[in-house]
């Protein structure tokens, strides 16, 4: 039996101090740089190569989506690592938009990015992860649709208990796997260096400036496509600000790991790329469901499996990141009054947000029955970009109306007005070169929001059914509120 207090919490008629409910800072430096670059390093690099080339059309324009979006991340990363000293609190755009603009946006940022990014974001990842770990047992095919799917069902459940049981054992496996992400993307760089300096084959005139840009495809729509897959490779920069909280030191690691977690990415990234062309042509590039397994087969010939194994942990690395984080947002939004009280609790032993954490993989799972990775990713990047607009917005309002705030550390203001420009290109641009009814419904989903939060949020209604629903799942659960004020 289990009884809550605002002062006690008792499980098993033991006593529990309010201080044990208070998540801990246990995110230092090399954990911070994990979680950013490790959760960059995922899905995007081993995914999304062949729909970018395929978009737009040239190899050269590939490599340019390539760098433009790393710099396009970078900036929108210094940015929210300014946001995060002047505002320092866990729940990243949810947060932000709340403290600058208000409750009723930041309900829709919450709704969204708990109903759609997070979800949609992970499912993703899962498909990358199954993807990798069937194709081995369908060479000459893609893998049915249903296998892939199971696989992906079983990725996303095995990271749900892994973030339940321990938050150290989660950061642990982040930096082992980044590690693991490192030396594969480096075995790629150097394969591909190897196949360049020993090749003088049609396949290295692909990267000749002559040839480089044929058959580039500049419509606004093409190019917004394009970039929502290069942006979705490097998705992760935002990381460390939806768990600020639990970051040591963040005034100062904030942005050394950003810092960081960038030089080393998009310089792999782009190597990587390089490798790929030099090993494949264009039209192999884009018609391999499983892009570094076809350059492990063309390379390693029988031994080209390693590679699989290796691009399906990175995968899972990523999806491990994404949901330590989405996990926090849940949880923030919630104990700011935003979800149902049940989704701010923590479990009393192991101070996990688990709730929240299930709640994440409920819509995973749901996401995952109808969804496809490239569909995935373009209405995912769409829905994303609306909300870093708007709090990159906020960034250059306190900018201009309230310079006093402290901060320990400030961003040139061209920088987040830049990435702004950059999100309003990226939303309307698609739109407006060629209409989707997809874009509508999106849009009108968030919108939908309005029906949650004018009763329960504005209004404060609640339901009986749902107050006693959080006492029986906060008793079978065994979770209890997190003290803030601690």
């Amino acid at each position: 039996y289990t009884r809550m207090t605002t002062a006690k919490c008792y499980v098993d008629e033991k006593l529990i101090s309010p201080q044990a409910l208070k998540m801990k800072q246990e995110i230092g430096l090399i954990g911070g740089i994990s979680f950013i670059s490790g959760t960059m390093i995922g899905s995007g690099i081993f995914m999304s190569p062949q729909f970018i080339l395929a978009i737009i059309g040239s190899p050269g324009a590939s490599l340019v989506i390539w760098a433009l979006s790393g710099v396009v991340a970078l900036f929108a990363a210094l940015s929210y690592a300014e946001l995060g000293t002047v505002i320092p609190e866990s729940g990243g755009e949810f947060i932000y938009i709340l403290r600058i603009y208000g409750s009723c946006p930041a309900f829709f940022a919450a709704y969204t990015t708990i109903i759609v990014l997070k979800p949609f974001g992970a499912t993703a990842a899962a498909l990358s992860v199954a993807e990798y770990v069937i194709a081995p047992f369908y060479p000459d095919c893609h893998p049915p649709e249903l296998v892939v799917k199971c696989a992906a069902a079983v990725a996303i459940l095995v990271v749900t208990i892994v973030n339940v049981i321990n938050v150290r054992v989660a950061i642990r496996i982040q930096v082992i796997f980044l590690v693991a992400k490192v030396l594969a993307l480096t075995v790629i760089v150097i394969g591909g260096i190897v196949e360049l300096v020993q090749s003088s084959s049609v396949i290295v005139e692909n990267l000749k400036v002559e040839n480089a840009f044929k058959g580039t495809q500049y419509s606004l729509n093409n190019l917004g496509m394009a970039f929502y897959q290069g942006l979705w490779a490097y998705g992760g920069w935002y990381n460390l600000n939806y768990v600020y909280e639990e970051l040591k030191r963040p005034e100062v690691n904030l942005l050394r790991a950003v810092i960081i977690a960038f030089s080393l990415v998009t310089g792999l990234y782009l190597l990587v790329n390089v490798s790929y062309l030099t090993v494949m042509t264009p039209k192999e590039l884009m018609s391999s469901s499983a892009v570094a397994v076809t350059w492990g087969n063309k390379v390693f010939g029988s031994w080209g499996w390693i590679m699989s194994v290796a691009a399906a942990l990175s995968a899972f690395g990523s999806l491990n990141g994404s949901y330590y984080s989405g996990g926090r947002v849940c949880f923030v939004a919630a104990r700011e009054g935003h979800m149902p009280d049940i989704l701010a609790m923590a479990h009393v032993h192991r101070l996990t947000p688990s709730p929240a954490l299930i709640f994440t993989t409920i819509i995973s799972l749901l996401v995952l029955i109808p969804g496809d990775f490239q569909s995935i990713v373009n209405y995912f990047s769409f829905s994303a970009w609306i909300f870093y607009g708007i709090t990159l917005s906020g960034l250059i309002y306190l900018k201009i109306k309230k310079p006093e705030l402290p901060r320990s550390y400030r961003v040139p203001i061209i920088l987040p007005i830049l990435v702004l420009l950059a999100a309003i290109c990226l939303v309307l641009a698609p739109i407006i070169d060629d209409p989707q009814i997809e874009y509508l419904y999106v849009t009108l989903f968030i919108l939908s929001g309005a029906i949650i939060y004018i009763p329960f949020i504005h209004y404060k209604l609640c339901p009986k059914l749902l107050t006693k629903l959080t006492v029986f799942l906060q008793l079978f659960l065994e979770v209890a509120p997190e003290d803030k004020n601690l």
